[in-house]
């Protein structure tokens, strides 16, 4: 679909949202999400002889993609999170049919800010943002961890079955992926395997996992966080799997002297986590997940590749990811070798 048969589309369907006609205004792709198509735009209408102009976003699917998560899914869940006062976007409107846009969507608020990682870690502007940003994304974390799992709008979440342990769930679940999509023999994401089976912790508390909670998917500004973005990996599981993954060494951007995401260190990651009420921090558990963590990127970069060989999404990005799970098989030979 062309940016103007787009922007006719768009216009048409919040015309029928807000009762006015609508103009979009400054439609553009926003770079960066392999798996979704991100546009920022304006719409621009009457309401009651008042002009309004608002600053929105569309998150729409590209099309046949080898992971399904559902726009809808994603949108409830922004929802629960806006309720219990998790810095997200709030969404408007969800698209769940494929003829407004040709495809599965929603529409939510734009929050203005940063999310390239390199000028975080980097840029003189963003001096304080690195200074208090540990500290703020500990304190999230935990609210995220209290979002009610028992609410009826969030049962299509993935969960363990009972008596099941949540790490068995989700190894089960990230080996049966890589099984079925791994193109080629990999004899280190194999030991890892065995690795994290041997080391199964007990079922712990189970809680929302947003399970993609790393610097990427923050918006931040000089003062540091603003939103938390990217929800459609979440799931019901052991909290301490979001912590691992903040800590796994892909997000640090080459500053590896700090492993909570290349701006600060665990234990001040983990003391903000505690004080905000998610409770003591077990480094050993943290530690499995962060091993796990590694596992579970590596699977992602080949589904990603696959999805480019198959055909799915001709996306140059998607074929670029698939040379990266070398990058994990080093790490995870490291973090198994280390004491």
């Amino acid at each position: 679909m062309t940016a103007a048969e787009l922007t006719a589309r768009l216009a048409a369907f919040l015309a029928k949202q807000v009762g006015a006609a609508v103009e979009i205004d400054n439609l553009r792709r926003v770079p960066g999400g392999a798996s979704r198509e991100t546009w920022s735009f304006d719409a621009c209408y009457q309401n009651d002889g008042v002009p309004v102009r608002r600053a929105l976003i569309l998150r729409r699917d590209p099309g046949a993609h080898a992971v399904q998560t559902s726009r809808r899914e994603e949108f409830v869940l922004l929802q629960a999170a806006h309720a219990c006062g998790v810095p997200v976007p709030q969404v408007f409107w969800l698209g769940d049919e494929t003829e407004s846009l040709a495809a599965r969507f929603f529409i939510m608020e734009r929050v203005e800010g940063e999310t390239l990682a390199r000028r975080l870690l980097r840029d003189e502007p963003y001096a304080t943002a690195r200074r208090v940003m540990t500290a703020q994304l500990g304190a999230i974390l935990a609210r995220i961890h209290q979002i009610d799992i028992a609410a009826p709008q969030l049962d299509f979440l993935p969960r363990p079955q009972p008596g099941e342990s949540p790490a068995q769930a989700e190894l089960e679940r990230y080996e049966q992926i890589f099984r079925g999509l791994a193109p080629d023999p990999h004899p280190a994401f194999e030991l890892a395997f065995r690795w994290l089976q041997q080391r199964l912790p007990a079922a712990a508390r189970q809680t929302l996992v947003h399970g993609d909670y790393r610097i990427g998917n923050v918006i931040f500004g000089p003062e540091g966080t603003r939103s938390i973005l990217d929800w459609e990996l979440a799931h019901i599981g052991d909290p301490m799997e979001d912590l691992g993954w903040m800590c796994v060494r892909s997000w640090r951007f080459g500053s590896d002297d700090k492993p909570v995401g290349g701006i600060g260190q665990r234990e001040e990651f983990f003391a903000a986590y505690d004080r905000a009420g998610g409770g003591a921090v077990d480094p050993e558990r943290v530690r499995f997940w962060e091993v796990f963590g590694n596992l579970k990127w590596a699977t992602i970069t080949i589904t990603q590749a696959r999805t480019y060989l198959d055909g799915g999404v001709r996306s140059v990005e998607l074929a670029s990811l698939g040379r990266r799970t070398a990058e994990m098989e080093l790490e995870l030979l490291d973090l198994i070798e280390a004491p």
